[in-house]
């Protein structure tokens, strides 16, 4: 009998426990704190819940992603789709609405860009429409083993038979960045694509990977929607579903190690001294993490896993708001770009809630969450060493996204109720992220991703297997990994028709 333990209740975690337990797996899964979602979980303070980072949910149009992962786990999403996906705020005072209607849009960026900028965005659509296309029919990358090998190759030889002419565009962007296709173009749509790509890919246009920056810049076409209640709904509703179909979710229960016998189950051991015996462990978790938990039984490469030198951490402000200061019928979603170099509080993501969601504010408010990319290493030293400093950076830091953010919503200090601010370090108090390390890899390259299995047995799910980044992206992965299990389990092939069997796991307190 499998018995899987998931270690991590992302929505990666969480997607792949539920499917697992649908298809009769006993499944157990782990999480430190006491609500699910981590990075996309939703935390209540003083009368409000915030978003605590991922603030853009994507893939619900009616054939996307979380629309099918819906119903698979017969779960209905309470989201609004949104006319608009965010209002992006340039240097210099130029405004774009990114709108989610296909016409609409073409309307916005030949005013904005003019008609020299149409190749570009002809060619994006193309290149995401080809890499959806492919991650939807959950094509394995990088390729593990001869059957998923030759998966790829397969839909690689049916995308060219279907689109012939684009074949060595799409060959060469693989191997390229997304600049390449900005020569030329106008300065405008270079600094739009630079800030919708930090936010979405982590890097800007010189080193974002063509293809996967197209897929990225593609999201609004995706089924942008606003999530009642937050973002941590959507986590809620998987852990509801895992439980429904027969698993276990346990909170507070923060792993501490894992091991394996010989010839025998992995031991999975938490801080309250509770063991877990199972066949199968799936790390909802960064490389490295998952290799500190694993000590001298993990594999050769991931214990030569290290966080990317260029990888990012988040600064962020929390925000009960007047409800006044916000426009009525204005876009949620709001981007400002102050100033380049973009991040460090020159590019700052504001996501409000809804105005008639009284889960999110008490009447009259509004929850408002406030990001910008920060390097990790600062905050570290002064935390460690200076912890005045680091409190007058942070005081700092605070500052500087209010006054970005007013560009967007003018009077944002005056209506403010409630400044609460997160560094790198909160991340890893809530989310056991080391060092605080968000937003996956800098996808400057294809094969930055890792694959998901580790050893047979272990498996790695959530922002650092393709596709990456997102709600969207890490569900995703999670279907990939729930599909790629069963597999190993001999069952049939991802169909959601496995046959049932359960056994529950070993839970031994000491």
């Amino acid at each position: 009998m499998n018995r899987v333990v998931v270690i991590g209740a992302g929505v990666g975690g969480l997607t792949t426990a539920a499917l697992l337990a649908k298809a009769g797996l006993d499944v157990t899964l782990l999480e430190a704190h006491v609500y699910p979602g981590g990075c996309a979980g939703t935390f209540y303070h003083q009368g409000y819940r915030f978003d605590a980072g991922a603030t853009l949910a994507a893939g619900f149009d009616p054939s996307g992603g979380m629309t099918r992962l819906g119903e698979a786990l017969g779960i209905t999403w309470p989201v609004e789709h949104a006319e608009a996906a965010m209002a992006v705020h340039l240097p210099g005072g130029v405004t774009i609405t990114r709108w989610t209607d296909p016409a609409r849009w073409r309307d916005e960026r030949l005013a904005a860009f003019g008609s020299a900028a149409e190749p570009f965005w002809r060619w994006q659509e193309q290149a995401a429409d080809r890499l959806w296309a492919l991650t939807d029919r959950g094509v394995p990358w990088p390729p593990q083993g001869a059957a998923e090998a030759g998966k790829l190759v397969g839909a690689g030889l049916s995308a060219a038979a279907a689109a012939p002419a684009h074949l060595p565009t799409l060959a060469l962007d693989a191997f390229r960045p997304l600049a390449s296709h900005l020569r030329g173009a106008p300065e405008t749509l270079r600094r739009y694509i630079d800030g919708q790509l930090l936010i979405s890919a982590q890097v800007t246009s010189e080193r974002a990977n063509a293809l996967y920056g197209a897929a990225a810049l593609d999201m609004p076409r995706r089924g942008v929607a606003h999530v009642r209640g937050g973002m941590g709904r959507i986590a809620e509703l998987l852990a509801e579903a895992v439980r429904r179909h027969g698993g276990q979710v346990l909170y507070r229960q923060r792993v501490t190690h894992v091991s394996r016998q010989t010839d025998g189950p992995f031991i999975v051991e938490t801080e309250k001294h509770a063991s877990f015996a199972d066949d199968t462990v799936i790390f909802n978790l960064p490389p490295w993490d998952a290799a500190s938990l694993l000590g001298e039984h993990a594999p050769e490469r991931l214990r030569q896993a290290q966080p990317p030198q260029d990888g990012w951490g988040a600064f962020m402000a929390y925000i009960g708001l007047d409800e006044a200061a916000a426009p009525p019928d204005a876009p949620l979603h709001r981007q400002v770009l102050v100033a380049e170099p973009f991040g460090e509080g020159n590019s700052v993501f504001l996501s409000l809630s809804l105005a008639d969601d009284p889960g999110r504010a008490p009447a009259g408010h509004r929850a408002l969450t406030i990001s910008t990319h920060t390097q990790l290493a600062p905050w570290w030293r002064l935390f460690e060493h200076d912890r005045e400093a680091y409190e007058a950076r942070k005081q700092e830091y605070t500052e500087r996204l209010l006054s970005a953010a007013e560009i967007a919503l003018p009077g944002l200090r005056g209506a403010a109720r409630r400044i609460m601010p997160g560094t790198p370090v909160s991340f890893q108090r809530f989310t056991h992220r080391s060092l605080g390390w968000v937003g996956g890899f800098p996808q400057t390259s294809l094969f930055r991703a890792w694959a998901p299995r580790l050893a047979p047995g272990l498996w790695l799910v959530g922002d650092s297997i393709f596709p990456g980044q997102s709600v969207l992206a890490v569900a995703l992965g999670g279907m990939r990994v729930a599909g790629a299990v069963m597999r190993t389990a001999s069952q049939k092939t991802f169909g959601f028709a496995w046959p049932q069997m359960r056994k529950k796991s070993v839970l031994r307190e000491t």
